[in-house]
Parts: C-alpha cells; sequence; structure tokens
C-alpha cells in the first residue's frame, strides 16, 4: 500500500474514461474540476448543453453525467483508488451535482468495480438489429443486481407490460412528429451527411471549439438551449450518421430513428427483432438525487450486460412525454418512475461515436 496523492496526469486519465459514458444525443454534459489541494473532483452539470424541448427538468441530463460519474468510479478502482461520492454537495447551486474524493491511499480490494473497466471502450449503444436468441435468466439476474447496488430496480416486463412499452414507443415518435421545438433539438444534435467520415474515435485530439473559452465559458456561437450553432465542433459530440443504424422496414424494436425527419446519404433498411428484449430502470422517487443514482445504475447494468456479450441501446423517447411517462412504470411493481427503457440482445455492438477532448471538460484549480 502506498499513499501518493493523485498527480494531474492520473486525473486526466480518470476524466478521459469518465466521459465515456451515454448521454443524450451524446450532447455530453458535464464538466469537471479538479481541486488539486484536497484531491477532490467536482462534477458539474452544463446547462449549456441542457434539452429544453425533450429534458426540461434536466432529468436526462442528471443520468448522463451519472453515468460519467459511475465511470469515474471505475476508472479509479482500477488503478487501486477510492472514490468517495457526495451527491448534490451545494444546496445553493443545482448544477453541482456530485463532489468525488479520490482517495489517496491506493487500494487493491475493490475488484468488482475494476472488473467492468475494460468495458468502458467496448460499451457502445447499437441502433441495427439484433438476433432472436433470447437473454438467459442469468444474465438478466446478473444486471438486476447491478441496477441494486446502485439503489434502483431493473424490471424485466412480463407480455403485456413490454407490449404496452413498445405501444408507447410509436406514441412518442408521433408526440415528436408534431412537435417542431423537438424535431429541432434533434436536428441540432444529429449530423446525417458525410462531413463524420473519420472522427470514429473516442477521445479526438484537439483544442476547444471557437465557441469555448478557456474555463469553460461559453462565447457567441456556441450552444444556446442545447442546440447548436456556428461556433460548435461537430466532429466531437452529436450523433454521426454512421450511428444511426438501418431504417426499419416494419417498425417492431424501440430503436429511436434520428434520421426520420433528414435525408441520409447511403443509409439502408433492414428488419429488426419481432419480440424486442427490453428493461425497465427505476426509483421509488423522482428526484435529482435519484437521477444520479440512476445514471449510474444505468451504466454499471450497461457496463455489466457488454462483458456478459449482449449488445445494448437506451431509449427515453416515451419517457420525454410526462402523459406516457406515467403509464411506462409497471403498476404492480414498487418501482414508482421509469428513468430509461435498454434494449438489450445479441447483434453489432455499433461503433465509438465522438468525445471532446479532455482539456475542454476538465480543469484544475
Amino acid at each position: 500500500m502506498s499513499t501518493t496523492a493523485p498527480t494531474r496526469a492520473l486525473m486526466t486519465s480518470l476524466i478521459e474514461d469518465a466521459v465515456t459514458a451515454p448521454s443524450m444525443h451524446n450532447a455530453q454534459p458535464w464538466r469537471f474540476v479538479h481541486r488539486t489541494d484536497t484531491g477532490t473532483v467536482e462534477l458539474y452539470g452544463d446547462p449549456a448543453r441542457a434539452m429544453p424541448a425533450e429534458d426540461p427538468n434536466h432529468r436526462a441530463l442528471h443520468l448522463g453525467c451519472g453515468a460519467a460519474l459511475f465511470n469515474l468510479r471505475v476508472a479509479a478502482a482500477h488503478r487501486g483508488r477510492h472514490a468517495v461520492v457526495r451527491l448534490l454537495p451545494d444546496p445553493g447551486d443545482p448544477w453541482h451535482l456530485a463532489d468525488v474524493r479520490i482517495a489517496a491511499t491506493v487500494i487493491e480490494h475493490d475488484d468488482e468495480l475494476a472488473a467492468l473497466r475494460p468495458a468502458l471502450r467496448e460499451r457502445h449503444t447499437s441502433r441495427f438489429p439484433f438476433t432472436d436468441e433470447r437473454v438467459p435468466p442469468e444474465i438478466l439476474d446478473g444486471l438486476r443486481s447491478a441496477a441494486f447496488l446502485e439503489g434502483c430496480r431493473l424490471v424485466v416486463p412480463g407480455a403485456w407490460h413490454a407490449d404496452t412499452v413498445l405501444d408507447l414507443v410509436q406514441d412518442s415518435a408521433r408526440f415528436e412528429a408534431a412537435a417542431p421545438d423537438v424535431r429541432g433539438e434533434i436536428k441540432a444534435w444529429v449530423r446525417t451527411g458525410l462531413e463524420d467520415e473519420g472522427t470514429d474515435r473516442e477521445a479526438p485530439d484537439g483544442k476547444a471549439s471557437d465557441g469555448e473559452r478557456a474555463g469553460g465559458e461559453k462565447t457567441e456561437g456556441a450552444h444556446t438551449g442545447g442546440a447548436h450553432a456556428g461556433g460548435a465542433d461537430l466532429r466531437t459530440e452529436g450523433i454521426p450518421s454512421y450511428a444511426l443504424g438501418p431504417r426499419q422496414y416494419d417498425v417492431t424494436s424501440p430503436v429511436r430513428d434520428f434520421g426520420d425527419h433528414r435525408p441520409v446519404p447511403g443509409r439502408e433498411s433492414a428488419r429488426f427483432e419481432r419480440s424486442p428484449q427490453i428493461v425497465l430502470l427505476g426509483t421509488v422517487e423522482d428526484t435529482p438525487a435519484d437521477w444520479l443514482k440512476a445514471g449510474q445504475a444505468m451504466q454499471r447494468v450497461l457496463l455489466r450486460a457488454t462483458l456478459d456479450g449482449l449488445s445494448t441501446s437506451l431509449m427515453s423517447q416515451p419517457l420525454e412525454w410526462p402523459e406516457l411517462r406515467s403509464v411506462a412504470r409497471d403498476p404492480g411493481s414498487t418501482t414508482g418512475f421509469v428513468h430509461m427503457v435498454i434494449r438489450l440482445g445479441y447483434g453489432p455492438r455499433g461503433r465509438a461515436t465522438p468525445r471532446r477532448p479532455v482539456d475542454e471538460v476538465l480543469s484544475f484549480t
């Protein structure tokens, strides 16, 4: 055992792992500040990367930041460090989501978290067809346990409940088609042309975009209310065309079609699985602290599923409409609020989507 304090290089490496987390439309709505005197990492949500039309209360933003927080815990454990987390440490600042103290003492006993580290860069959202092979019950039990370790519940719906959720997916697509503000928000974060060729990398090199000043302040031309403008660097954020997956011949699977309202050159069509396998992640209450817990549970489930050989995709579309979200839960379950619908199965893993360079999301004081 040694007692070396976390170095700047170590913190940079930890954040490189943390930002592989999924987020709504790959907006990456997080910012980290490392207090070198205390070894504490502060996690902040970035309101400039919020989705006011689709996520007005910032629940999805908290989920994404919670997933990044869990990745940070995994990365610390992999390096023999213990991450002590305090959620929502400042009641006066709702964007200050967590403090993480990276213990200076090197340890060797958090093997369960450390074992998930290889999955950080293997987990990618797959919007491709899966096979009809069913996921074994023992794997589903393991995923339930993963969610439970983070204080959440993972529900494997029965036939009628699954059908209800799939119907809600179709209802939400119709709601979206009638909401120009939602469609405009999606358009701002989805790239459908050929401009994204060559951006398939986890953490591309580069400096802050023209719309970013040192310290994370936004200048004219940067994100405003979740929409891209001229200064945004589309090479390091958003959903590239190669990650959209094919169109469905007949809509049978809960895969959101981000290219539905825009032409995508060379995009093919395919038949998806007839009986998609889904699980629902939820909590008893519905507070910002619950959202952060759910984000951590979501990421733990996704990483565990990746190591189990499963492909996954996330579906939040029916949960973005309050009148639909309330119907998504099983009335016989103690899960009061559903935060994410996860589709899982056997099929293509999907490709890595771009990530912002660490020097845009991490600062040292």
